[in-house]
């Protein structure tokens, strides 16, 4: 289910993008990691290059959503993975929780 959203009003979690100026910096943090990824092999720190390649690969992501954002002018969305309820009548309130029995 996608939120409606009318001209000019965002919700704070739209506005979650990042600042194109930071480009050249995610560039370095880029290449860093694929040389720590290279001396991590060549050492033989195979639990070391798994975590960079996390890291190497969420940078790369950030970097494509970057060059989307620049290519057709439009802010990015940035999906948070927060749950969205349909119907009130889903969403857990309190006085539903089951309630042992006294005594």
């Amino acid at each position: 289910m996608q939120p409606i959203l009318s001209a000019g009003i965002w919700p704070s979690w739209a506005k979650l993008q990042m600042d194109p100026r930071q480009r050249p910096r995610l560039l370095e943090i880029i290449q860093n990691l694929r040389e720590r990824i290279t001396e991590a092999r060549g050492n033989g720190w195979l639990g070391e290059v798994e975590g960079l390649q996390v890291s190497f690969e969420a940078a790369s992501a950030k970097l494509n959503t970057l060059k989307r954002a620049l290519a057709d002018g439009r802010p990015q969305l940035v999906d948070l993975g927060m749950p969205v309820f349909a119907d009130a009548a889903l969403s857990p309130r309190p006085e539903s929780v089951a309630r042992e029995p006294k005594g």
